[in-house]
């Protein structure tokens, strides 16, 4: 059990029975009343989103998740395949259960996949993940230190903002967490 001020974004937690995943955690205290966490769940039986709101006080139960790595195959329709590198064993996963994660699924990336009483439930991403740029405005010569950035496209369909010396073609890093840019890769 942990205080519902300690819940993070990525987070599985058991709520009314069932397994979920924190999409999104504020903690808030306002003015004149006491602090409470307001909460965005993913239920990860049925991909359905709410929200709840918790006391400061408030205790959540954890959810014990075992971790196997794997690699991410490829998509079919809103299916996502992984496969376990030693026993060749392949899940499926769908786009409504990884949510925001399926930007930055490339394939042969690998990953943990999260299983929950053996069924697969989710995926933690790397820190960083190196995706190509496949479509941007033209780079601008000289602008080699500028703040000033540009919508991407990058080869999993996530669009981030460069800065203007990034063209198409090449390979930049990006932090999962916040889906922004890092720095070009050397691929």
């Amino acid at each position: 059990m942990i205080q519902a001020t300690q819940l993070k974004r990525g987070m599985a937690i058991k709520h009314d029975g069932e397994l979920y995943r924190v999409v999104e955690a504020q903690h808030k205290t306002p003015g004149n009343l006491r602090g409470m966490v307001q909460s965005r769940l993913r239920n990860l039986r049925t991909g359905a989103i709410s929200d709840h709101r918790y006391r400061s006080v408030d205790m959540v139960e954890r959810a014990i998740l075992d971790e196997s790595k794997m690699e991410y195959l490829y998509r079919e329709g809103d299916m996502f395949f992984f496969m376990n590198q030693e026993t060749y064993e392949q899940v499926g996963l769908s786009a409504e259960i990884l949510g925001d994660t399926v930007n930055y699924l490339i394939p042969n990336i690998m990953l943990m996949v999260e299983f929950y009483d053996g069924r697969p439930v989710g995926i933690e991403l790397p820190l960083t993940v190196e995706l190509k740029v496949m479509e941007t405005e033209p780079s601008i010569k000289g602008a080699s230190v500028s703040n000033v950035g540009k919508p991407a496209r990058m080869e999993s369909g996530l669009i981030v903002t460069v800065p203007a010396f990034i063209s198409e073609g090449e390979v930049i890093r990006i932090d999962t967490q916040t889906g922004s840019y890092i720095e070009r890769a050397n691929r």
